[in-house]
């Protein structure tokens, strides 16, 4: 037959063995490989845990068109340190470098089976390109569906706020 067992016993028991899981995740290494050189890779390819180095690149052009004049233009953004000629250098910067996720491109375009509403968002439209933690930037952006303004919001504000 079956024995029952408290329910309090058994969370205890997945926690304890959790806990012990854990610490022997972070315990220190063993004297066998105390000499070992330690592992180490940025966050992401994009994460602003990028080597100074690769960090030094990070220089964007923003092209914007078509707000009804209120932000059109071409600026510059230089992070790391910033400087240029977009509207919030401190603001487009730490939002690039808070978005910065292991696999995920903040540029990357809205995949192609992604359902989307058809909430049109204006027709402005966006071009950036240049460097971003070491790599090419080349990225168009729109508001013609609900995907595409939401790509769009998730950069502001690298990208004007239209909303």
């Amino acid at each position: 037959m079956f024995k029952v067992i408290p329910l309090h016993r058994v969370l205890f028991a997945t926690t304890a063995g959790i806990s012990l899981a854990a610490a022997s995740f972070s315990a220190s290494p063993t004297a066998a490989h105390a000499d070992a050189v330690p592992q180490t890779r940025p966050l992401s390819p994009f994460a602003p845990h990028v080597p100074t180095a690769a960090r030094a690149a990070d220089h964007l052009t923003v092209t914007v068109r078509g707000t009804g004049g209120r932000d059109d233009g071409r600026f510059e953004l230089e992070c790391h340190p910033g400087s240029g000629s977009h509207p919030d250098v401190e603001g487009a910067c730490g939002s690039l470098d808070r978005g910065a996720r292991w696999g995920k491109d903040p540029f990357a375009p809205v995949p192609p089976d992604s359902i989307c509403t058809m909430m049109y968002g204006g027709p402005a439209t966006a071009h950036v390109t240049g460097t971003w933690a070491g790599r090419p930037v080349d990225a168009t952006f729109d508001r013609s569906n609900g995907c595409q303004t939401a790509r769009w919001d998730r950069l502001v504000p690298l990208l004007p706020d239209l909303r």
